[in-house]
């Protein structure tokens, strides 16, 4: 999931319409729109001028199903970029289910790869500044409801719609009142984590599928945030479905449904939560905040590097049908 993670979060830019065809009709419109490229968190918190800025192509699809306005989707990748077997799939099961997608490759559209881009403490940033320069996008699109739009993401791509809900950094992207009206994060390794204080979300409903046999994200570090916010959060805090039987860091039905351990693969589980709030970056160590120490971020994930992935359709298909019951409740 994971190939590297450093400083804090990245901002979004302005976006250029590109050519959309205005036909209230099922099929594939490609179209464009402007993002930036952040450096790190810091530069994004404090809203500094990026370090660059890119034209993303996406793919904007609708339903059969015939309507003025839909709701909509955007799914960001895995690390692995865009393949039509996972993000695709899912983005089809979503259109059967009544929501526009809007589905893309910030990888690509950089002319780099998973593991340049990861080696950067910028690569997070960046993702959250495409996924809100995607928003602004469809929310200018006729056929859209600006007001129904979500966002659900596998792997690096849960990361990224976990952090869209996070107040100081929708603020910082996306001045104004514009907002995702749900989050769904498959897979997340709650890398980053706000401080338990109201107004911390954006209040937009969160649910965080993951694998109860996920051994890249320990059970114990999932309920010391979630239970740590729980006081405070009202409604605006993230739910999670921690009940699927299977493991769900792997979704895509090309890979191998033999369980195997990948010792390569850099993970963060062991790991504290980085909290992201206004006085700056903090741990979250044993339910306990402890100071920020940029260097100890590659020592833990060198402690123990590694995780298991193994395709497993049912829990491939509970987990869709999870995501699409809540977004129907949340996108009314």
């Amino acid at each position: 999931m994971y190939q590297m993670l450093c400083a804090l979060i990245a901002a979004i830019a302005f976006e250029t319409a590109a050519g959309h065809c205005q036909a209230p009709q099922a099929g594939t419109t490609a179209i464009t729109f402007q993002s930036s490229t952040y450096a790190d968190f810091r530069q994004l918190l404090a809203r500094e001028t990026p370090t660059g800025t890119v034209s993303i192509r996406a793919d904007l699809e609708f339903p059969e199903e015939v309507r003025d306005r839909y709701p909509a989707v955007i799914v960001v990748h895995t690390l692995a970029g865009y393949r039509d077997a996972n993000e695709g799939y899912v983005a089809a099961e979503l259109r059967k289910a009544g929501c526009a997608t809007l589905t893309y490759d910030s990888f690509a559209a950089r002319g780099t790869t998973r593991a340049a881009m990861s080696a950067s403490p910028g690569y997070l940033p960046t993702g959250v500044a495409d996924a809100y320069a995607a928003l602004r996008r469809l929310a200018s699109e006729p056929r859209v409801d600006a007001d129904r739009i979500a966002i659900i993401g596998f792997s690096f791509g849960a990361e990224v719609a976990h952090l869209t809900a996070f107040e100081q950094i929708r603020s910082a992207l996306n001045p104004g009142t514009g907002r995702f009206a749900a989050h769904v994060p498959f897979y997340a390794t709650l890398s980053f984590g706000v401080f338990a204080e109201r107004g911390a979300y954006t209040g937009s409903p969160v649910l965080m599928l993951l694998g109860g046999k996920d051994d890249n994200l320990p059970e114990a570090k999932v309920e010391s945030y979630l239970s740590r916010l729980r006081p405070s959060r009202g409604k605006s805090g993230p739910d999670r479905n921690c009940d699927l039987p299977g493991r769900l860091p792997c979704m895509d039905g090309s890979r191998s449904v033999t369980l195997r351990f990948y010792p390569e693969l850099v993970s963060t589980k062991k790991c504290p939560t980085i909290l992201l709030g206004p006085g700056g970056p903090m741990f979250l160590v044993d339910g306990q905040t402890k100071p920020f120490e940029p260097g100890y971020v590659g020592t833990c994930m060198r402690e123990a590097p590694g995780y298991s992935m193994a395709f497993d359709a049912a829990v491939r298909a509970q987990s869709i049908a999870d995501a699409i019951r809540f977004l129907q409740q949340n996108l009314r």
